[in-house]
């Protein structure tokens, strides 16, 4: 896709190497840091209401969801083990998904999504030689959007080294990203005491990461639980996520699919 996405480019010049080297080696110091890194203002604020416009215009076609899971987004936990382990401990989640099918061709979204400088970004970023566009029709921009009363369950990410988000709308009240960094190193190697002081609302360490409309926030949510706090007040949260690959050719599960859109593709 040739159409150049409205970044804000006065702020993040893509195309001007040498001052671009110097954004993402500060937020590549950032993401290994604190396991997640913002860049706002990075698409142009005419750009962001447009987006926020046509996504409310998809709110009827979203598919809802509406469940109590545990941080492995299971609804099942293990009886084997006890009450108080992770995989017992459960969290209401609720919000309406909106997959990259329904989104024009030619929206921002997938403009910005497809367009190879902005790819090269990302790798520099998070540290990969090159990413590629997942080839699933339904996974690779799409849209969260959570209604008042609204929340997603503390959980870990699939597999992917890094989760990239974009505000298009915040909630007038609630609505909080929260991270508890460093919650394990690799599926399998968890620290259980802190999940558990996480899960039960007792750690110290979870961060609240700010993000205003048009922000772009990178993070390990593979390693680290994380949430949205309860919405509150009648306007929408409205969160893209973008979903690249380290290799190419990779499609989605279809019975993860039929769990998250509703249907297969």
């Amino acid at each position: 896709m040739n159409v150049v996405p409205p970044i804000n480019f006065d702020l993040y010049p893509i195309e001007d190497a040498a001052a671009m080297a110097k954004i993402v080696a500060k937020s590549r110091e950032q993401l290994d840091r604190d396991q997640y890194c913002s860049l706002p203002g990075f698409l142009t604020d005419a750009a962001i209401k447009e987006a926020a416009a046509e996504i409310a215009s998809l709110k009827a076609q979203a598919n809802p969801a509406n469940s109590k899971r545990n941080c492995y987004l299971q609804r099942q936990g293990d009886p084997s083990l006890p009450p108080d382990h992770p995989r017992n401990i459960m969290h209401h989640a609720s919000y309406r998904m909106i997959a990259a099918d329904l989104l024009p061709a030619i929206s921002h979204l997938k403009t910005l999504y497809f367009w190879e400088p902005f790819q090269k970004m990302v790798a520099g970023i998070v540290g990969e030689e090159t990413l590629y566009p997942n080839e699933d029709p339904l996974q690779p921009v799409n849209v969260i959007c959570y209604a008042e009363g609204d929340q997603s369950a503390w959980h870990y990410d699939s597999t992917n080294a890094f989760t990239m988000t974009l505000m298009l709308q915040a909630a007038e009240a609630g609505g909080d990203f929260e991270m508890a960094p460093n919650t394990r190193v690799k599926p399998g190697d968890e620290d259980i005491p802190y999940m558990r002081e996480v899960l039960t609302g007792q750690s110290d360490q979870v961060k609240s990461v700010g993000r205003a409309p048009g922000e772009l926030t990178i993070f390990r949510g593979c390693n680290s639980l994380h949430r949205v706090s309860p919405v509150k007040g009648p306007r929408d949260r409205l969160m893209a996520v973008f979903v690249y690959e380290t290799m190419s050719g990779i499609k989605g599960d279809p019975e993860v699919n039929m769990t998250v859109y509703g249907r297969k593709a």
